[in-house]
């Protein structure tokens, strides 16, 4: 297993007179870099435990050779602020593309962009595969998000407010309490989520998830935690998820071990992150498989 790198650096940057925030770890001469987006109610300490640096993927990542920005999503972090500005998700989608170009600046991109999405950040990650800027993504890793959630979580997550936790919410997303260092519970949450959350959460499972899986065209990961208790993560239920990315030239399905809903600050978070960045490097090996094909195509014709 791969000796975590160094503490990431944190960076704000202007993009249109908003500032966006998140955690850069920054490999020499990177292989690729890897976008992370965390969900809701959460910040970019989602992918770099704190505490415990051997599970965090900012420095995995930076050390198997990939550069790694975390963002705080639009409307958390530095962003908070201009929430009302963010309705729309073709604004959310351009800030996040726009956040990760000016933190890179001139930097290396490798052999391109590799989004890795946790829960609600499932939803900025489809969309920003859907644009035509999407369609160069090396690929994606979508986890903590389904179809369908479970009866008794739905009941449970439609009584939770910004304010009001309801009994049983903790279970959902930090059981079974062994899967997760003691100190980890609650240490990544922001300090509220923006008003678009409630509309996202309510939307995904009726009808964007379905439509923005279809427009994807590069390769994807969807994972489901062993012990996920929000989403329906049966074999059936993830077959019928990965029947939806009809227009990705590869689509694989993972059931991490070990884990529950939260995959990277679990005990096993390390073991996750590692088999996300082999997924990554064979997206490389398949680009660039892919690219020598087109230049002996171009050459016979």
């Amino acid at each position: 297993m791969t000796t975590p790198g160094p503490a990431p650096s944190r960076r704000v940057v202007p993009v249109d007179g908003i500032p966006m925030s998140g955690l850069f770890a920054e490999a020499p001469d990177p292989r690729a870099v890897i976008v992370a987006l965390h969900g809701g109610a959460s910040s970019a300490a989602y992918f770099d435990c704190p505490g415990h640096p051997e599970l965090s993927l900012l420095r995995s990542g930076a050390a198997a050779g990939f550069s790694v920005v975390a963002l705080d999503r639009p409307g958390y972090g530095a962003s908070a602020p201009y929430a009302d500005a963010m309705w729309e998700p073709t604004s959310r989608v351009e800030l996040a593309y726009a956040a990760v170009d000016a933190i890179l600046g001139a930097r290396s991109r490798g052999a391109g962009l590799f989004v890795v999405a946790h829960s609600n950040g499932c939803e900025l990650a489809l969309r920003m595969a859907a644009t035509p800027r999407g369609e160069g993504l090396l690929g994606l890793e979508l986890a903590g998000t389904g179809l369908r959630q479970y009866p008794a979580a739905a009941e449970i997550l439609k009584q939770a407010t910004p304010t009001y936790r309801p009994p049983g919410l903790r279970e959902l997303i930090w059981a079974p309490e062994h899967l997760y260092p003691a100190d980890v519970v609650n240490a990544v949450g922001s300090s509220g989520s923006p008003p678009q959350e409630g509309r996202i959460s309510a939307n995904w499972a009726k009808g964007d998830f379905s439509a923005l899986a279809g427009a994807v065209t590069t390769p994807v990961r969807f994972t489901a935690a062993e012990h996920e208790r929000v989403w329906d993560s049966t074999p059936e239920a993830l077959a019928e998820i990965a029947a939806l990315f009809t227009a990705s030239p590869r689509v694989e399905v993972n059931r991490q071990a070990g884990c529950g809903h939260n995959l990277s600050l679990g005990v096993a978070a390390a073991a996750y992150h590692s088999s996300v960045l082999s997924f990554v490097e064979q997206c490389i090996v398949a680009r660039g498989t892919d690219s020598r094909c087109d230049d002996r195509n171009r050459e016979a014709g």
